[in-house]
């Protein structure tokens, strides 16, 4: 049987770590093409460029048979990019990451790292994004390979073709307790902007925040990375509040 077909992208950057840790991975599974961005893209949720130019170029980063390119937009882009321009079919399987952070709970709605796998199953593609409590740039990866290879191999013998998976490794650990299917906790960041002075004289921000949990029960992915769990949230792209259509129906507005 023919390799299923991978595309590996990320909100890092094309030379990150957890990057080239996936893309090791992948290519154990299948036939691996990466469109990453090239430069740092964090946080820039599900934003695609409109008003600028786009260049992409082909890269060979490190050793393996994967076919590489950077593009110099958002990790959305780059999907959407690679479907239209790179890739000769559309892929069976897209994975993003592995990123330098958290991206559970109310991160999944800022992550560039989430946004790739959401734009890749609007286009009906199975898609998982995978990060690390880590922010650093040395993070040990190697405790993720095994988990990562079989949440990956799961996917593909899935018959839904659009299951997106947001994946969270708890960090400073060599081993994990397991795996926890579980719902986004809800939480919210207590934003900060420090003032500053640059040498020139001018005020700047700088955006800083503590992350606030509102939510203590044992179902949510924070409580099951606290405990030392690798978390999965299945993920919807349909924003859509079911749950309040009938309540403004009962507001008489027509």
């Amino acid at each position: 049987m023919a390799k299923p077909l991978i595309l590996v992208t990320n909100d890092d950057g094309i030379t990150a770590p957890g990057l080239r840790s996936l893309i090791h991975i992948m290519n154990e599974i299948g036939d691996v093409v990466v469109v990453a961005p090239d430069s740092p893209q964090s946080g820039m949720g599900h934003a695609i460029t409109i008003s600028d130019t786009l260049y992409c170029k082909k890269e060979k980063i490190d050793d393996g048979p994967q076919v590489e390119y950077s593009i110099s937009g958002t990790p959305a882009d780059c999907v959407k990019f690679a479907i239209r321009k790179i890739l000769d079919r559309k892929p069976d399987l897209c994975v993003s990451g592995i990123n330098h952070g958290a991206n559970s709970s109310i991160n999944v709605v800022y992550s560039g790292t989430m946004s790739a796998a959401v734009e890749a199953g609007l286009e009906g593609i199975k898609s998982i994004g995978f990060s690390l409590l880590d922010y650093s740039w040395d993070a040990d990866f190697a405790p993720c390979k095994e988990y990562i290879r079989k949440i990956s191999l799961s996917l593909l013998s899935e018959k839904k073709q659009n299951l997106i998976l947001n994946v969270n490794f708890p960090s400073k650990t060599k081993t994990f307790k397991g795996i926890k299917v579980c719902r986004q906790a809800k939480g919210y960041w207590e934003d900060t902007y420090d003032k500053r002075i640059s040498p020139l004289g001018k005020e700047y921000y700088w955006l800083t925040g503590t992350f606030i949990n509102q939510d203590k029960s044992e179902e949510t992915d924070e409580w099951a990375l606290s405990k030392g769990y690798v978390s999965i949230v299945p993920v919807s792209f349909d924003m859509t509040s079911y749950e309040d259509i009938s309540n403004i129906e009962n507001w008489n507005l027509n």
